[in-house]
């Protein structure tokens, strides 16, 4: 049987290392002794002992980019949703790799500093998307799509950290729902749920008959006067 690829003997290696001795105790040379490898072979795979870590976040951002320029205007929103599935079928494709690195990352300060400015990349990344879709310059519009960057964000990773911990059987269709969920609160732009737009009906309860009732609602609606 042949040996796996450098690159996952390294990250095989790396991990092993780092639940023996620790992540600070663990050198580059050490990673790629237990790989089988020189110095030369991990740096031609990895920049430092971190990103062995770490997924590819340049090239999930670059697959989001690619996804996102796809889309028009009219299918934007279904573009932000396929991008979350996009980045946590990467996570689940990874399995018990994303696994280890949650549990590092939740006991090593500078890691979870480092995945703290990732994740705004990607928070960046929709918010640019977001506010050139909505195409309004207002401060407003600015702050919605910023508000709405972040609950994509946090609904995915909500969704994330309970596969992780085991907690998620069907964690896509998970993600699909939380992503309606987002989506659902923020309506596009002049759809009848937006502020100003669509007929807003108070109900309350009378003595009369519907039928006396209906000609009255029918002109508040059409914007008659009351008779």
């Amino acid at each position: 049987m042949s040996k796996p690829p450098a690159r996952i003997r390294l990250a095989d290696a790396a991990f092993a290392l780092f639940d023996e001795r620790g992540y600070e105790q663990t050198t580059v040379d050490d990673i790629a002794e237990r790989a089988g490898v020189g110095r030369t072979t991990f740096f031609r795979h990895y920049r430092s002992k971190e990103d062995v870590i770490f997924p590819d976040h340049d090239r999930l951002l670059e697959l989001i980019r690619d996804r996102l320029a796809t889309s028009s205007h009219r299918t934007a929103l279904v573009a932000v949703s396929d991008t979350v599935r996009l980045v946590l079928l990467h996570y689940i494709d990874e399995g018990d790799l994303a696994r280890r690195r949650y549990a590092l990352t939740s006991k090593v300060a500078a890691l979870r500093d480092r995945e703290i400015a990732s994740v705004a990349r990607y928070q960046r990344l929709f918010r640019e998307f977001i506010a050139d879709w909505m195409g309004d310059p207002t401060e407003s519009a600015s702050l919605k799509a910023e508000l709405m960057a972040a609950n994509v964000v946090a609904a995915h990773n909500h969704v994330l950290r309970r596969w992780l911990r085991g907690e998620s059987a069907d964690p896509v269709a998970e993600v699909d729902e939380a992503m309606r969920e987002v989506l659902a609160l923020f309506p596009p732009p002049g759809s009848p749920a937006e502020p100003g737009g669509g007929t807003t009906v108070v109900a309350f309860r009378t003595g009369q008959d519907l039928d006396a009732l209906l000609p009255s609602l029918r002109r508040l609606i059409e914007g008659g006067p009351e008779r």
